[in-house]
């Protein structure tokens, strides 16, 4: 296998790198610049199949902040890296000064001046804010209470994937109107599909980002619904997607949640409204027999675990252009 070590040495990935960019929200990223990623996400996905060797990231160096546990985040963006030619550190509140008190505006200016770019996932959307401003180096955002944009980028190549279009395809998302219900909702209608989010009364998306999402409906073509009605939801859908009903963080209301969510399982009955030829879609990890049953989301529809393999192909595309 031969090493690609410069985008021109490929010839179907010539990208615009946009170094120094930050990833705290996936609306920074217009809808040209959101197209080019998922193009490059595809070529680089290309390559890795067919053994080619691309590392344009050679000698570059990741830090990577966890006070929230991940499989998908932390293994995705530590082997992107690595295939990227780069390396990365993973570290916890444990192992940095922030757990005991230094600022985060510190942390961003010491760690900026060891590596080319940074990942943090935590609580607090805030800190990600906070920390960017401070960083000399490109940050982005592995999820926080607010979004989740790398969630989202793999979504949407997903989409693609399998319907072969974004303009117009009909996407119904099930359940808590969260972080990922956010930044789905949001890069969707940017690329022109139409959203519809059926939650129970009292889980709808914040009323800012719910406007942000008719605002870019508007602005580019598509349509935007909130509903508490999950059939009205998934009438003629081209893709149901759907998440935990108790995210990391509200484990003390889980009891409540499983009482508030039992009408919005995505189950045969309720899938059968959908298109027929419908994709099933969970950022995972799920809870079978929860907001999922085990008949669809092992069943013939489900693309969960190509949705999983494309965090690590939309995450390269993203560390490559940004760092």
């Amino acid at each position: 296998m031969k090493p690609v070590k410069n985008l021109d040495l490929y010839a179907d990935v010539q990208p615009s790198l946009y170094r120094g960019k930050n990833t705290l929200q996936i609306d920074e990223w217009s809808r040209e610049e959101m197209l080019e990623l998922l193009h490059y996400a595809s070529q680089i996905k290309s390559m890795q199949k067919s053994g080619t060797v691309y590392q344009p990231l050679a000698g570059k160096t990741l830090a990577m902040i966890f006070t929230k546990s991940s499989t998908r985040t932390r293994v995705s963006f530590e082997v992107g890296m690595y295939q990227l030619g780069g390396s990365s550190l993973f570290l916890t509140d444990k192992d940095l000064q922030l757990g005991r008190g230094e600022t985060i505006s510190d942390t961003a200016k010491i760690l900026s001046s060891y590596v080319d770019g940074i990942m943090i996932r935590t609580h607090a959307h805030e800190n990600v804010v906070e920390l960017a401003k401070h960083a000399s180096v490109p940050v982005i955002n592995g999820l926080t209470d607010l979004y989740h944009p790398c969630q989202a980028l793999a979504d949407l190549l997903t989409i693609q994937e399998h319907k072969g279009r974004l303009q117009g395809i009909k996407l119904a998302f099930i359940g808590d109107g969260n972080n990922v219900a956010n930044s789905l909702a949001l890069g969707a209608l940017i690329l022109g599909l139409d959203v519809r989010i059926a939650t129970p009364p009292g889980y709808e998306m914040q009323k800012a980002i719910a406007a942000k999402a008719v605002e870019y409906a508007t602005q580019y073509g598509g349509k935007f619904m909130m509903t508490h009605d999950a059939n009205e939801a998934v009438d003629q859908a081209d893709v149901i997607y759907t998440d935990v009903w108790t995210s990391m963080g509200f484990e003390e209301e889980n009891e409540q949640r499983l009482k508030d969510f039992t009408a919005y399982q995505v189950n045969e009955k309720l899938v059968s409204r959908a298109d027929s030829d419908y994709i099933f879609m969970h950022c995972l990890p799920v809870h079978r027999g929860e907001e999922v049953t085990a008949e669809i989301i092992d069943g013939p529809h489900s693309v969960v675990f190509e949705e999983a393999e494309n965090r690590l192909h939309a995450q390269k595309a993203l560390l490559a252009s940004v760092m």
